[in-house]
């Protein structure tokens, strides 16, 4: 079932912290040429037609493909490729997020990406794709997105 409605979200990425001891390293992987934060603009599948109107300044992109769901990850493959071939969004960076992987079955990463395309894909498009599996339930690939997010 695709996301319903949109969302605005800021996130807060922790400065980094000057050690008591000048040799010792610093807590966080955080850097000067981070961001602090970064604003997460959420536009549901269901408003899919909408999605044109905030391609403007945009520097990433995350899909979000439920692999879960072997009956939409075509459609999602549909919507996929019509976003990268948005001439606005040639030099943007996109992470594919292959969610609910705790759901799914050992060989279910593999079908997705085939269903989607990908390597088909790869080979015709501009953009570099990352591509992530995650779990909300079991936190699987939250250290990569939150990594990937981090980058400039």
């Amino acid at each position: 079932m695709p996301t319903i409605g949109t969302g605005i979200y800021s996130i807060h990425f922790p400065e980094k912290q000057k050690p008591s001891n000048p040799n010792a390293p610093t807590t966080t992987t955080a850097s000067k040429h981070l961001p602090k934060s970064i604003q997460v603009l959420e536009i549901g599948g269901s408003m899919a037609p909408l999605w044109r109107q905030y391609f403007e300044d945009i520097k990433k992109l995350i899909y979000v493909v439920d692999a879960s769901n072997l009956c939409q990850i075509s459609a999602a493959g549909v919507l996929f490729y019509s976003i990268l071939t948005e001439p606005r969004l040639q030099k943007v960076k996109i992470l594919l997020v292959l969610t609910k992987m705790d759901y799914s079955y050992r060989q279910m990463r593999n079908e997705a990406l085939l269903m989607l395309q990908m390597s088909k894909l790869q080979k015709q498009i501009r953009q570099q794709v990352q591509i992530v599996e995650a779990s909300a339930v079991t936190k699987v690939g939250f250290p990569e997105i939150y990594d990937w997010l981090q980058r400039p």
